[in-house]
């Protein structure tokens, strides 16, 4: 009975109700497209630079990260490597060794990060086999180079051509060699596509006269969310000999702008749902005014008071439900489809972005917990204003409101 009338005063003016279910409908829809948009892009920059290159945690001797140059390398001791297969957290392990060189042909000469990995074990992270857009990718037991796309542009190379590759060693040591370009990769990130040289790690070490040294170990894990709590076991696990570090304290400029966004998102939404609260209100507050002549009437003829509250409070629920209902249905297939098909900026737009080493590229994230929580706040939202009618009615005095 009291369902059958909470559904018949919700249509008594349809007109009022659609308006009102289309608000939240749309408040909903722009909150789930804001947060996709932005779990999104955040998803993909941490893919692109963490995920394909530096890893979620990486590993370096005590020191090199404020001072990165060969003489911060550390020796690769096969108990460390046990100690870090026993770690069931990690997925994935890729040793480098990494530093700043010249890469010259003909009469270019550009500077570039010279990346000496592991062939299988750097493809496992960081899938890189799939980055090769011309060429093909490299053994572990050859001497060939992989160049980024933007740098061989820039150097005029193509594949089979030869670079020349000088810098300094270990200990000052000078470091000068002849390589083929096997393959070019295309790296998301552009200021890593401008820059990267990768070559055999065991090549790298002969090159640079650092036998069996690395300047990092990166890892790859299955549940980034916990990457801190893993960092924290792999220091009680390994102790202080090494400095074990989180991508967040590797790239603090991702990560604080992670966190301003976020803050500005919650500001944004605030502001939006306040405006959608308002709005609530005051149909309540109307379907509240226009019928205490008939509150009056009710409880004269013997309905009770907490009767009367229900219903008013079944019907701001009901409202707000329909409308998070509808946004939902809105909202599903459009961040589906732009997950599959992002948006991506080019021209001018592109350059800005790049400038900041980010890809113009905006998926959108497809995320169960951004749909909940929304449904969350309009619900919470829906509860508290639900509560004027209640006081409303019970202040009531049936007489005054039908002599009013």
């Amino acid at each position: 009975m009291i369902l059958k009338l909470i559904w018949r005063n919700l249509w008594r003016n349809s007109r009022r109700t659609l308006i009102t279910m289309a608000s939240i409908a749309f408040a909903v829809l722009f909150a789930v497209l804001m947060k996709s948009f932005q779990n999104g892009v955040f998803n993909n920059l941490i893919k692109n630079v963490v995920g394909y290159y530096s890893g979620y945690i990486q590993i370096h001797q005590k020191g090199y990260w404020d001072e990165q140059v060969l003489d911060n390398s550390f020796e690769l001791q096969n108990a460390l490597i046990l100690q870090l297969q026993q770690n069931t957290q990690i997925k994935k392990i890729a040793p480098r060794l990494e530093t700043f060189v010249l890469v010259s042909k003909g009469n270019s000469t550009k500077g570039c990060l010279l990346v000496g990995t592991d062939a299988v074990k750097e493809n496992n992270l960081t899938q890189l086999k799939k980055k090769i857009i011309k060429g093909s990718y490299f053994e572990n037991n050859e001497e060939n180079v992989l160049l980024a796309e933007g740098l061989a542009k820039r150097l005029g190379a193509n594949t089979n051509d030869t670079i020349v590759l000088f810098g300094q060693g270990f200990h000052g040591a000078m470091a000068a060699g002849k390589y083929k370009i096997k393959g070019i990769v295309h790296l998301a990130s552009p200021s890593m596509n401008d820059t990267f040289v990768y070559l055999p790690l065991t090549a790298t070490q002969y090159f640079l006269s650092a036998e069996n040294r690395l300047t990092s170990i990166s890892f790859g894990i299955d549940a980034p969310e916990n990457t801190n709590a893993i960092v924290q076991n792999l220091k009680t696990q390994i102790g202080n000999k090494y400095e074990i570090m989180p991508w967040q304290e590797m790239m603090p400029e991702i990560a604080n702008h992670i966190k301003a966004d976020g803050f500005s998102f919650y500001i944004f939404s605030g502001i939006l749902y306040i405006i959608i609260g308002f709005g609530l209100f005051g149909t309540v507050l109307m379907m509240t005014a226009e019928r205490k002549y008939e509150f009056g009437m009710l409880i004269a003829i013997g309905m009770k008071k907490s009767e009367l509250e229900l219903i008013l409070f079944g019907e701001t629920i009901l409202i707000t439900l329909f409308g998070v209902l509808l946004g939902f249905v809105l909202s599903l297939p459009l961040v589906i489809y732009l997950k599959e098909k992002p948006i991506r900026f080019g021209g001018e737009i592109a350059k800005v972005y790049e400038q900041f080493g980010f890809e113009a590229l905006f998926p959108t994230a497809v995320d169960k917990n951004i749909f909940i929580n929304q449904s969350l706040i309009v619900l919470a939202m829906a509860v508290i204003i639900g509560l004027y009618p209640l006081w409303h009615v019970n202040s009531l005095n049936p007489v005054e409101a039908m002599k009013k």
